[in-house]
């Protein structure tokens, strides 16, 4: 178990540990996106019930984020994208954090240690369009200062693969 502090609210997330079996579990379907939990657990020999049961429980407890957070934005129209990192004032945390949420734009949000309090992934149509997001951003209650970078090619992926692996090699 895992306590996060956001502002005057504490979050408690249950994060549900894996072990060899779930790592193989989610590289099968990694390999295969249109995997049956049968085909699944025939390729790695273990019953379906059992299957089930473990990607129910990682979903559950907050391992498997939901299926759309796999979804490229460019999907969506939105292939520009951008990190904005924001100074807040710390008495006005809580509006800045109901300000972004409301900006579908804004895909991910994290606090910061460093020169920023919060860092945001944000997509946009085009630079017109992250211009309009970024005013939005910064005439939030409690934004006391925001930079913006252009993410210009995209080295390594978001992935998981690799730790899966090393996880269902131990």
């Amino acid at each position: 178990m895992h306590m996060i502090a956001v502002s005057a609210v504490s979050i408690i997330v249950h994060m549900y540990s894996l072990d060899a079996v779930d790592a193989r579990i989610l590289l099968a379907r990694d390999s295969s996106r249109e995997a049956s939990l049968i085909e699944i657990s025939s390729r790695l020999g273990i019953s379906r019930n059992t299957v089930y049961a473990r990607l129910k429980r990682l979903g559950e407890g907050g391992a498997l984020g939901p299926p759309s957070g796999a979804l490229a934005p460019a999907a969506v129209g939105r292939p520009l994208l951008a990190f904005v990192t924001l100074s807040v004032s710390q008495q006005e945390i809580d509006s800045v954090y109901a300000a972004i949420r409301a900006i579908p734009e804004v895909v991910e949000a994290h606090t910061t240690t460093g020169d920023a309090d919060v860092m945001l992934r944000v997509v946009a149509r085009d630079t017109v369009d992250l211009h309009r997001i970024t005013q939005r951003i910064q005439l939030a209650p409690g934004v006391q200062r925001s930079s913006t970078s252009i993410a210009t090619t995209e080295v390594v992926p978001h992935r998981m693969g690799l730790l899966l692996r090393e996880l269902a090699t131990i």
